[in-house]
């Protein structure tokens, strides 16, 4: 049966909880963090946003109980899927024949989840040793700079607000109030946002400058209760052969991830890897079936639980009730739609770079040697390829930034990882005689 030991202060392992009402705003505070990028991720690809949010709060549920409640992980919308879903729309495909693919994507995801679990993760912990895993959590936070940037340029006054907001509530504040950095953050830049620019689309002259107003028509036009309006997929192999390649993308993510979280947490959490895949691979599924994105083990929560050092999983239930609840309320989705672009970009500016710090702190923590030509020169190219996000295109299918140097580092860890210059052996001859000639001594 699972238990939460209740901790009012220092860091909140996974088997502990905040008392009840901070527990209770740290669920909300991780949805708001979420609720950037997986209402982004629908919208560029023509998903209803609503559904996006309803089928988080789903599949972070079916995640939870499939890895016994021992890893704290969101699962939210995977930009991996923009690409090829970017690649049926454009070669005359539909949403629905795009659910197949996502659905297939899932399959292949939780199929490979049962081979890790009945056989151990060993092999994927060759394959993606730290210095590979580092490198995939870093380039995940440097790829999306560009879309906290652009977020942010729309307003660049509410987003440098925002973040010396969500950076002071952080550092310089304590209790419950210094667990709430995003979340109070984020209402500090929407009341600033409302001050200076006011409602409606033209806002105000500010300093020399014209930010946009929030308009809150949409949200007066809501109802406060719907159904969401779900979408059955229609079966396309074109968007099958597109999209299922993303589950070796989505692998290497939940594995970042959960790397991240076992050194963030300082506990072994690599045998519920297989556990994991499964429970993503399920989620996506059950998205796809009713017209959701694919989903993934979510970056931004890392940072979030960077900033708080709050791990409980007990959050993570919190925030799928209150992801599932949004999904029946137009309205309420209507007022965080209504969050200025510029104060997302204020936040997505801090919770972006806070995950690229975590790929960083996986080679700090694992001790990554960069005097090893084979680890500095694999990390280098993987980074710029991430950041720059270099993209692959293969016919209709095109690999992004993430998903080209996630492969990248894999594939260059194989092929050079292992190799050790001649110089390197006459640092072991030297070592070895050293201890040789200390022997004699004694």
């Amino acid at each position: 049966m699972l238990a939460w030991k209740e901790r009012t202060s220092g860091i909140i392992a996974p088997d502990e909880r905040l008392p009840w009402g901070s527990t209770l705003a740290m669920g909300v505070q991780h949805v708001l963090a979420m609720f950037g990028s997986t209402v982004v991720a629908p919208l560029i690809m023509g998903f209803d946003p609503n559904l996006a949010i309803f089928f988080s709060g789903i599949g972070t549920l079916l995640f939870f109980f499939i890895v016994g409640g021992k890893v704290p992980s969101y699962l939210g919308s995977s930009f991996a899927f923009i690409g090829p879903v970017g690649a049926v729309m454009a070669g005359g495909g539909t949403i629905p024949q795009a659910l197949s693919g996502i659905i297939a994507a899932g399959f292949v995801y939780a199929s490979i989840g049962v081979v890790v679990h009945l056989a151990g993760s060993g092999w994927i912990d060759r394959l993606m040793p730290p210095v590979v895993t580092g490198a995939v959590v870093a380039i995940i936070g440097l790829n999306l700079a560009g879309a906290a940037r652009s977020m942010a340029a729309t307003d660049p006054l509410t987003a440098i607000v925002t973040i010396f907001a969500v950076l002071a509530i952080a550092l310089w504040t304590g209790g419950l109030i210094g667990r709430l950095p995003i979340l109070l953050g984020t209402a500090a830049g929407y009341i600033v946002t409302l001050l200076l620019r006011g409602t409606g689309s033209s806002g105000r002259e500010i300093v020399g400058t014209i930010g946009p107003g929030i308009d809150l028509s949409k949200v007066a036009d809501a109802a406060w209760f719907g159904m969401p309006r779900f979408v059955t997929p229609e079966l396309s192999w074109t968007a099958v052969g597109l999209i299922a390649p993303v589950a070796v993308v989505l692998i290497a993510e939940n594995t970042g991830h959960i790397k991240a979280v076992s050194e963030m947490t300082d506990r072994n959490l690599m045998p519920y890897l297989g556990r994991g895949f499964i429970g993503d691979g399920l989620a996506t599924m059950i998205a796809g079936a009713g017209g959701g994105t694919g989903v993934t083990t979510y970056a931004e929560n890392i940072g979030v639980m960077a900033v708080t050092r709050v791990y409980s999983t007990l959050i993570f239930i919190i925030a799928a009730a209150v992801a599932i609840l949004l999904g029946f309320s137009p309205k309420f989705g209507a007022l965080i739609q209504s969050i200025p672009q510029g104060v997302l970009g204020g936040v997505a500016t801090v919770l972006f770079g806070l995950i690229a710090a975590t790929g960083a702190r996986i080679w700090v923590a694992n001790r990554v040697d960069f005097t090893n030509g084979s680890n500095l020169f694999i990390v280098a190219v993987t980074l710029i390829i991430g950041a720059a996000d270099y993209t692959l295109t293969l016919g209709d299918f095109a690999l992004n930034g993430i998903a080209l140097g996630t492969f990248g580092a894999i594939l260059l860890h194989q092929l050079f990882g292992r190799i050790v210059r001649l110089d390197d052996y006459e640092f072991i001859a030297d070592d070895a005689i050293a201890a040789a000639e200390e022997r004699v001594r004694d």
